[in-house]
């Protein structure tokens, strides 16, 4: 085959006359382009390691303080005070130089020195400043002076051209909350979920804890905040996500969902591949990573390290996340079979019409799956010991081990689909539930659940993807995710016969088959992975809508926080549902901290039952609105307490790990962790605002994501505000609990929002409107 020549760089055949030697100068410039563009990727990163780390300096202000020092010496003054003239003295080749020499070298010494202080003090400065959070406690419009001024001070501190990774050095350290403090919000939270008896039982054993073991556990705390630069997220990722040793799919994993159809979505990998590339290339768009939107507040990038070429390795006892430099390929699943599909050609990025043609090819390759390649994949769904044994025993060495690694060093995985979603006829809602479930788990074993994350491709263009959890959070995913949705629709297009644009060079080698050699005693535990992650997976009910009656802009007329209000709406669902209140998970990020992650908000209060007793009883309307606001209010407080480092699970959580470590039983830890979360909810906020148009485009909708139920009796929902008219959402649940029902669910979820805003509004013909939608509407297919 010619492409495996062009892989050769060189060959000899034995002759009479000798050795003849013949050399493929297609292939020496293959390496030579390749050797080339990995030099230029050293240098481009070396040059922004210096950049982000002089940050909020840059390094022409070097230049600028050598002449500054300089300047003033010709003046005869010595702005050193005698420095200069010390570090000549001590010049270890003080002999070899003139005296001008030395002068003019311990003056760049000096310099440096000098320039290096004010670096490290401008980080310093900037760290305290990023450290206030008062801003994030005043009402909108209402700013103080004192925020104005730390607003002042941060722009002039931060510098005019900030990259990625700029502010790392610069972020606060997420700090220890006190004891007493966390265990008093702790009490408050489950105040209402318990009766007097049990709360009284509770409260001892938190006083109890408070006085002993809980200072002795803090003091180990505060020892690793001083030292470590976030004293919880390496617990987290490890003992959350990295030592269960049950399945990912379904338990950890999440998916992300668009609502269109494109014509071929193929360039998507291009965006993908290309977007780290660009943020090393200085790329301004990739700065929306480190802000928060609407303001200049910079959040902590680490998360965005491991978007690329990162992998999950399972482990007998904890699993391990690796992530490599870069992957110039990607990998292919497509009919059981697995490809290597190779993004650069001489150096440079594949066109995105290449890609099309080098997936096209993979979609007319005619060969068949090797004994169990098929459902290979079942290994990551499975339980993590199985497959940790298995890929140390098969996978260890030979063919299997260079298969494997290439699956594991890609990129991204990508699964092309061939099947369609959905046809002609099928019902809308049933449509997206399909589609939801499908993202989700798949079948099982056409997904490479380890992978930081998958790109899912159906035959007819639908699209989504599959996050494994432990290395990032899904607003890092979901703004990566949107970025290259809004780029492939609205910034490149397509040609009149629906391809990518752009010229293909037929000479490019084709996509690479992996090949396997798979024991039939592999094969049987293969299938016993595939087992355990089918009846996961068919025990999943999901329901998916996108609410229509009203959004954001409604809810903020009534001048109430959209996500406050859907949050007492998911409690008013719930308590309709169930007929009581439980203990509610919202996640919130600690991003305004080095390395933070994520912290539980706890929706359910007593202001919120409160409101809901009344409101359900038939109390007076203006009470009911007053109760109504106050529970909002105070769910927005304990929001910006999570989100500043005053939050109560990620604290308490540090405590256990503590105590466990220590071998010390804590009843009131114990407690704590005991405790299920029924209801599990999470916002996927739209991060491209500016890159969509709903107006002129309403079809063009994101839908967010969604993820699996935490509690087997409970329910899981993730919802998304889509401009101001829509909010989408994803409720999970499972079919094996009679008490719950993922579409009943959805319902009261639909009849909540619209009763509540009757509540709220001034406007009765819009409260009527709301009103009259309580059921859900039958949508049209062009809405999908």
């Amino acid at each position: 085959m010619a492409e495996a020549h062009q892989a050769v760089a060189f060959q000899f055949t034995i002759t009479p006359e000798g050795i003849d030697l013949q050399l493929s100068h297609e292939a020496l410039r293959q390496v030579y382009l390749s050797g080339l563009r990995s030099w230029k990727k050293r240098i481009v990163r070396l040059k922004n390691n210096v950049i982000t780390g002089v940050y909020p300096a840059s390094p022409s202000s070097w230049l600028f303080v050598v002449i500054a020092i300089l300047a003033t010496m010709y003046t005869r003054s010595d702005p050193s005070m005698g420095l200069i003239a010390k570090i000549q003295e001590h010049l270890p080749a003080s002999g070899s130089l003139s005296v001008q020499c030395q002068t003019v070298v311990s003056a760049v010494v000096f310099s440096t020195m000098l320039w290096l202080s004010l670096i490290f003090t401008m980080k310093l400065c900037l760290k305290q400043l990023l450290s206030y959070h008062g801003w994030m406690f005043e009402q909108r419009g209402n700013v103080s002076n004192t925020t104005k001024v730390w607003m002042m001070l941060v722009r002039i501190f931060s510098g005019r051209q900030p990259l990625l990774y700029s502010y790392q050095g610069s972020l606060p350290n997420l700090p220890v909350p006190a004891v007493k403090d966390t265990i008093r919000r702790y009490l408050e939270s489950i105040r209402p979920l318990k009766s007097d008896s049990e709360f009284e039982r509770v409260n001892t054993l938190a006083k109890e804890f408070e006085v002993s073991l809980g200072n002795r556990l803090q003091w180990y705390l505060k020892l690793k905040s001083m030292w470590a630069s976030n004293y919880v997220s390496d617990w987290w990722e490890e003992y959350i996500y990295l030592r269960g040793r049950g399945p990912i799919m379904v338990n950890s994993n999440y998916y992300g969902m668009v609502r269109w159809y494109l014509w071929f979505n193929i360039r998507c990998f291009t965006i993908l591949q290309g977007y780290l590339l660009r943020a090393l290339k200085r790329d301004k768009t990739i700065l929306i990573f480190s802000r928060i939107p609407g303001t200049f507040i910079p959040l902590c990038s680490a998360q965005c390290e491991r978007i690329f070429n990162t992998t999950r390795i399972p482990g007998e006892e904890t699993d391990t996340v690796v992530h490599w430099k870069d992957s110039e390929y990607v990998a292919v699943y497509h009919r059981g079979r697995y490809f290597r599909l190779w993004l650069y050609q001489a150096g440079r990025m594949l066109s995105p019409r290449e890609i099309e043609y080098q997936i096209q090819r993979i979609l007319d390759d005619p060969s068949t799956p090797a004994p169990g390649e098929e459902k290979l994949g079942a290994f990551t769904a499975g339980d993590r010991l199985p497959w940790a044994q298995a890929r140390k025993e098969f996978f260890g060495s030979g063919v299997n081990k260079r298969s494997l690694d290439c699956i594991e060093k890609a990129a991204f995985f990508v699964t092309l689909e061939h099947e369609e979603l959905d046809k002609k006829g099928d019902d809308p809602d049933i449509t997206l539930d399909r589609y939801a479930k499908s993202l989700l788990h798949g079948k099982c074993y056409d997904r490479w659940f380890d992978k930081s994350f998958s790109v899912v491709i159906y035959k007819n263009g639908k699209n989504g993807l599959n996050a494994e959890h432990s290395w990032a959070d899904a607003p890092v995913v979901s703004r990566m995710w949107e970025y290259v949705l809004a780029t492939d629709c609205f910034h490149l297009g397509y040609n009149e016969e629906g391809h990518c644009k752009g010229d293909v060079n037929p000479s490019l080698p084709r996509p690479q088959r992996l090949t396997w050699d798979i024991p039939s005693q592999c094969q049987e535990r293969l299938a016993q992975s595939l087992s355990v992650a089918q009846v996961l997976a068919d025990d999943v009910d999901f329901h998916v809508f996108a609410f229509r009656d009203f959004g954001k802009g409604s809810i903020k007329k009534v001048k109430m926080s959209p996500d406050g209000f859907i949050q007492l709406a998911l409690q008013l669902a719930f308590y309709r549902d169930r007929g009581m209140f439980c203990l509610t998970y919202e996640a919130s990020m600690t991003r305004l901290f080095r390395e933070g992650r994520t912290e539980t908000v706890r929706s359910c209060t007593s202001e919120s039952c409160e409101f809901l007793r009344a409101f359900e009883n038939g109390e007076d309307v203006e009470v009911c609105r007053r109760f109504c606001r106050s529970a909002s209010e105070k769910h927005q407080q304990l929001y910006r307490l999570a989100m500043t480092g005053a939050g109560i699970d990620r604290h308490l959580f540090c405590l256990y790990i503590v105590s466990k470590y220590l071998g010390i039983e804590s009843p009131f830890l114990k407690e704590v962790f005991s405790e299920p979360w029924r209801l599990s909810t999470s916002q996927t906020p739209v991060q491209h605002l500016e890159m969509f148009d709903f107006v002129n485009y309403p079809e063009y909708l994101i839908c967010g994501g969604g993820f699996g139920p935490v509690a087997d009796d409970g329910y899981g929902v993730s919802y998304s505000l889509i401009g101001e008219d829509i909010i989408t959402f994803h409720v999970s649940s499972k079919h094996s609990c009679p008490q719950t029902d993922s579409h009943k669910f959805g319902k009261q979820i639909r009849k909540a929002l619209g009763d509540l805003l009757q509540l709220m509004t001034n406007n009765q013909k819009e409260a009527s409107r709301s009103e009259q939608n309580h059921s859900p509407k039958p949508q049209s297919k062009k809405e999908l």
